[in-house]
């Protein structure tokens, strides 16, 4: 593991988040990761938040033709129109779901209770993709007109964002297991 992906593990992942700016980040680098490996979304990670305005659901809803050429031209940035276009649908899914919702957060740790949801044995058996939880979400997600959110993205973002957790990481104080 690199430098940098020990940093999120220790001092990021797993940690739960109840801001909606880091929750829709976290979706955000989920959905871009798709095809690419995580270490290259970390080393992005900074050309993510220039090109989409830290992660400001609200002001990335507003892009147009103009933002996303200025984007794809962003020296580093990923090359994907279709990227790119899902991260802007799915700042404009994220205002509705605060219509109803009133937080992206609500919504997300809505499907938990509120709590964190402790899993055992991972380090026992394959670590899991994805789970009841995670499709059920996608699902919804989807007909909310997300994209680029299946189960195993979501199962990623659940983890990410401390929604779920393996209980080996907190009995440890280590990294735990994150299946990346």
């Amino acid at each position: 593991m690199n430098a940098a992906n020990q940093i999120y593990h220790d001092t990021e992942w797993g940690i739960p988040v109840h801001d909606d700016r880091k929750m829709f980040e976290h979706l955000t680098l989920e959905c871009l990761q798709c095809g690419f490996s995580w270490d290259l979304m970390l080393k992005k990670r900074e050309i993510f938040r220039e090109c989409f305005c830290n992660f400001e659901y609200d002001r990335i809803a507003g892009f147009g033709d103009e933002d996303v050429k200025r984007i794809l031209n962003t020296e580093g940035m990923i090359r994907s129109p279709r990227k790119v276009g899902t991260v802007i649908n799915n700042a404009r899914c994220c205002q509705q779901v605060r219509e109803e919702f009133s937080s992206f957060c609500d919504y997300i740790w809505g499907y938990s209770g509120g709590k964190t949801i402790l899993y055992q044995g991972h380090d026992k058996r394959p670590i899991p993709v994805g789970n009841g939880l995670s499709d059920r979400i996608s699902r919804d997600l989807k007909k909310r007109g997300f994209k680029h959110v299946g189960a195993v993205t979501i199962y990623s973002h659940l983890q990410a964002c401390g929604v779920i957790y393996t209980l080996e990481k907190v009995a440890s104080g280590g990294s735990g297991n994150r299946g990346r």
